[in-house]
């Protein structure tokens, strides 16, 4: 979760009543001056030694415990909660911001946040309760829309069509306390899931969340990608769910289209699709082309796939191999060929517009099977790609990540090799 702006807290120190919050907690205020005097809720308190400042909006126990301060203090003190899960539960007692420093304090009382997730819920619909309130938070974080603006992926339909969404921690802000028995149960469950680490913090936290859901609308597989690249060392870009990689993103691609775009990546695909070319899925990293991948192709009876791989040591070693696999079922493969050491998404961002750049190397894929070529659908003549492309003035992402298979363990997934962009 970002850094708390200090206008924010200084309108919560200012707008948000600390009388009201006390006497919310059945606090029997009486005036002493200018000030309000009451028995402290903090420790066993014979004589009123809690003073509450209104000019101030500040709290003070004179007495045994000695606790102060604004009304972040008071709610963490009273909510045994942290100072950004206070900010929270302030928060949303405020829907707008006001207009000036002279308007009077606002007379709330701190609610509990309500809970996006229905306790009786069986783990398949838990699951679907998690991707959605990432769902929304993405779409009420400026941080996680620039990201997405950073990768020319902000596109409105493939946010809702595939329900992305963005974990900031909030989600356990909105859960029952952990030391009481429906907050464990609750966690409990969610690790069990994946969502949650043995820890107590969310798996993805800080992610880009991609669901991947099967045919029947189930949430097969989560990825997500860190949208910073400020992280401690070994603290991985790319997370998944703990165990094998399960499910095939967008499969109604393989449904609908007898020629398909596989990419090494969801970023990749999700930048394919945004440009238009819709007819296209995904691998889970250059070893995450899996048997279920091989199955709904076979099923489908797809024809032609394009490996639209990073162009890096890497993916041309993990596109062979695909193709070699696909081939053994009868499925032509073509190679796209983005200039050497570029994924789909950085040549979309340096060459553009997308659309018309990508449609460029994909009519120019290139044959990886024996004898004649087969037919394409639609047929295009073939177009000499530039040497050189013109590039547009977008900053480089360049980044480390590891590479070798997925194991069961949090943060490890079979992610591209060394040295490869994503």
């Amino acid at each position: 979760m970002a850094r708390v702006p200090e206008a924010e807290l200084a309108r919560l120190k200012r707008e948000v009543s600390v009388v009201r919050l006390a006497e919310a907690r059945g606090v029997k205020l009486r005036q002493r001056g200018e000030e309000l005097l009451g028995l402290c809720p903090f420790h066993d308190d014979k004589e009123p030694s809690l003073v509450i400042n209104q000019a101030k909006n500040l709290w003070h126990c004179l007495g045994a415990c000695g606790e102060g301060g604004s009304v972040i203090d008071w709610v963490m003190k009273t909510e045994g909660v942290s100072f950004r899960h206070a900010v929270e539960l302030l928060r949303a007692d405020l829907p707008a911001p006001s207009g000036t420093d002279s308007e009077p304090v606002r007379q709330l009382t701190v609610q509990k946040l309500p809970s996006p997730l229905d306790f009786d819920a069986g783990d398949q619909e838990l699951l679907l309760q998690v991707v959605d309130y990432y769902h929304e938070t993405l779409k009420s974080s400026r941080k996680a829309m620039k990201y997405l603006g950073s990768r020319g992926i902000a596109d409105r339909q493939a946010i809702e069509r595939f329900r992305l969404g963005f974990a900031n921690r909030t989600l356990g802000y909105r859960l029952p306390a952990k030391n009481r028995k429906a907050g464990g149960e609750i966690r409990g469950r969610l690790r069990e899931l994946g969502v949650y680490r043995k820890s107590g913090h969310e798996h993805f936290n800080g992610c880009l969340v991609v669901p991947v859901f099967d045919e029947a609308g189930r949430v097969a597989e989560i990825y997500g990608r860190k949208v910073t690249r400020a992280l401690k060392k070994r603290v991985p870009l790319h997370l998944y769910l703990p165990g094998p990689h399960r499910g095939v993103w967008n499969s109604q691609a393989l449904q609908e289209s007898q020629e398909v775009i596989l990419t090494e990546s969801l970023i990749d695909a999700l930048t394919l699709w945004s440009a238009g070319f819709h007819n296209v899925t995904a691998a889970y990293g250059t070893s995450g082309f899996t048997e279920e991948h091989l199955t709904a192709f076979e099923r489908h009876q797809v024809e032609r796939v394009l490996l639209a791989f990073d162009r890096d040591d890497a993916g041309e070693t993990a596109a062979r191999k695909v193709a070699e696999r696909l081939a053994a079922v009868d499925v032509a493969c073509f190679r796209v060929h983005f200039p050497r050491g570029m994924d789909a998404n950085e040549y979309a961002l340096k060459v553009e517009p997308a659309k018309k750049s990508l449609g460029l190397v994909l009519r120019n894929a290139v044959y990886l099977g024996e004898g004649p070529e087969p037919s394409r659908s639609p047929v295009h003549p073939p177009i000499k790609v530039p040497a050189t492309p013109t590039v547009a003035p977008v900053a480089r992402r360049t980044e480390i990540s590891g590479s070798g298979s997925r194991a069961t363990q949090f943060g490890s997934c079979s992610g591209p090799g060394p040295f490869t962009r994503r």
